[in-house]
C-alpha cells in the first residue's frame, strides 16, 4: 500500500522562497507586482480581501450570503509557472541501509518545494517518466491541482517490484516536454541520470533543448553518492543486479572499483559541465545526506542569484 506524504516534515520550509534567476511569468509575491494579474478570465478560487487592495475582484454575490470580503483568484494570477520533471525508472527506487530510496528522496524534495510555490502563488505542474512520459499536467495553482498532484506523487511510493521494472528514456521524454511547455517556466528535474552512455550526446541535445522559449531548467541529479559513484563495498564478491533489466553481474568490487569510479565521474563531470555550458542549474542530491540540508543550502544559493 501507498504510504502518504508528511506534510509535517514539509513545514519546516515554510519560512524560505523559491527564487528564480530569470523573470518567467512575473516577479515574486509581495515584491514585485504580476503584469499577469487578472490577464485572465479563467477562474480558479476564492482568497480572501485584503485591506487596501483593489475591489475590483471582490465577489460581491458571496459577500451578500456571507459578510465576508473574498476576491477571485484567476490562473494567470500567478508569479511563477514550474514544472516538475520526475524519473520514475527502476533504477529510481535503488537505496541502501537505512537510506531512502533516491524516488522517495525526490518525491519529498518535490513536495517541499511545492509547498513553498504554493505559498507564494505560482502555479506548479508534474511530469513523469521512465521509458515514455507516463504523466504530464499544465501549471495551476489551485488547491484541488496541488491535492492532484500529491495523489499522483503518492502512487510511486512503493516498494521495488522486479515484476514490474521500467527502463529510462530520458532523450525523447525531456524532447516531448520541452514542446508541451508553451510558456516560459522554471523547469525542476529530478533524475539520477543513468543513462546509455553512447547515447550522452542525445542526452545533451535534449537538456538543451529544455531551454527552448526560454525556460530556466534545474537539474536535480540524485544519486547515493557511496554506492553508485564512490563503490564503497566490502571487498568480498558480489551479484549486482540491473534494476531496470535484471541483468546480473558477479564481481569483486576491488578488482573494478578504480575503473569503475573513474569512468562514472567523467561521465557526470561531463554532464556538469554542459548543463553550465547550456545555463542549466546542476545540483547533486546525495541521498546519504538530510534533505532538508541540502533544500536550505539550494534555496539560499538561489536567493542570492537574485
Amino acid at each position: 500500500m501507498a504510504e502518504q506524504i508528511n506534510r509535517e516534515y514539509l513545514e519546516q520550509f515554510g519560512n524560505l522562497e523559491v527564487l528564480a534567476k530569470q523573470i518567467v511569468e512575473g516577479f515574486i509575491t509581495g515584491l514585485h507586482k504580476s503584469p499577469f494579474h487578472g490577464f485572465s478570465v479563467e477562474f480558479s478560487e476564492h482568497r480572501l480581501y485584503n485591506s487596501g487592495e483593489s475591489t475590483k475582484h471582490v465577489d460581491w454575490k458571496l459577500y451578500a450570503r456571507t459578510e465576508k470580503l473574498f476576491t477571485k483568484k484567476y490562473e494567470e494570477e500567478t508569479n511563477l509557472r514550474c514544472q516538475f520533471v520526475l524519473d520514475a525508472s527502476s533504477s529510481m527506487y535503488f537505496q541502501q541501509e537505512d537510506n531512502w530510496s533516491k524516488l522517495k528522496y525526490s518525491i519529498y524534495g518535490i513536495a517541499a518545494l511545492m509547498e513553498l510555490l504554493k505559498r507564494q502563488r505560482d502555479a506548479v505542474g508534474l511530469s513523469v517518466f521512465t521509458d515514455e512520459l507516463d504523466l504530464h499536467t499544465e501549471n495551476k495553482s489551485s488547491n484541488i491541482h496541488h491535492r492532484y498532484i500529491y495523489a499522483e506523487l503518492e502512487k510511486l511510493l512503493h516498494q521495488y517490484d522486479a515484476k514490474e521494472v521500467k527502463t529510462t528514456e530520458a532523450v525523447q521524454v525531456l524532447h516531448d516536454i520541452a514542446e508541451l511547455c508553451k510558456r516560459r517556466s522554471l523547469i525542476v528535474v529530478f533524475s539520477d541520470m543513468l543513462n546509455d552512455p553512447e547515447n550522452k550526446d542525445k542526452l545533451f541535445e535534449a537538456l538543451q533543448h529544455l531551454k527552448h522559449n526560454k525556460h530556466e531548467v534545474i537539474l536535480f541529479h540524485v544519486v547515493d553518492k557511496k554506492k553508485e559513484l564512490d563503490f564503497q563495498f566490502e571487498n568480498r564478491p558480489y551479484t549486482l543486479v540491473d534494476m531496470e533489466t535484471g541483468e546480473q553481474m558477479k564481481l569483486v568490487p576491488g578488482e573494478v572499483k578504480d575503473h569503475y569510479t573513474k569512468q562514472v565521474a567523467e561521465y557526470f563531470k561531463e554532464l556538469e559541465q554542459k548543463c553550465g555550458a547550456y545555463g542549466i542549474d546542476f545540483h547533486e542530491l546525495d541521498t546519504n545526506q538530510p534533505l532538508n540540508e541540502l533544500l536550505v543550502q539550494f534555496l539560499a544559493k538561489r536567493g542570492k542569484m537574485r
